[in-house]
């Protein structure tokens, strides 16, 4: 799905989203969440032993919201998560860097490194204006 001219203009900004994952009793589980882009989807990346990760390897179905503070605009992007490998942690490197400066980011990411992280793809499939 392509995404709005307004919403594809908000994710190219180092903003933090809520991502939505269902737990097993069907309420949402929202954690803020750093994240990328590739083309119209969106990239998280964090540490693999999380409840999120359980809770979409379950049930894929989720949403990302991205601002709608303050008065301004804001989007829910309803869609279907994937997990996917990320070698060398290059998603990490590149979402870590949009977040911080050049050598926050590689001391972070030297720590990080040496733990399980795991890179998960939004698929959007609807797009709602809040």
């Amino acid at each position: 799905m392509q995404l709005p001219d307004g919403a594809h203009a908000l994710l190219q900004k180092p903003l933090v989203v809520r991502m939505a994952v269902n737990d097993p009793n069907g309420y949402p589980h929202v954690v803020p969440v750093w994240f990328g882009m590739d083309g119209d989807d969106i990239m998280i990346f964090g540490y693999q032993n999380t409840r999120k990760i359980d809770f979409l390897q379950a049930n894929p179905k989720g949403s990302v919201q991205i601002g709608g503070d303050n008065g301004n605009d804001g989007y829910l992007l309803k869609g279907e998560y994937s997990l996917e490998p990320d070698p060398d942690h290059q998603w990490a490197w590149k979402i870590t860097r949009l977040y911080e400066s050049q050598e926050l980011a590689d001391q972070h990411m030297t720590e990080w490194s040496q733990q399980k992280l795991f890179l998960v793809r939004c698929k959007v499939n609807k797009v709602i204006k809040v």
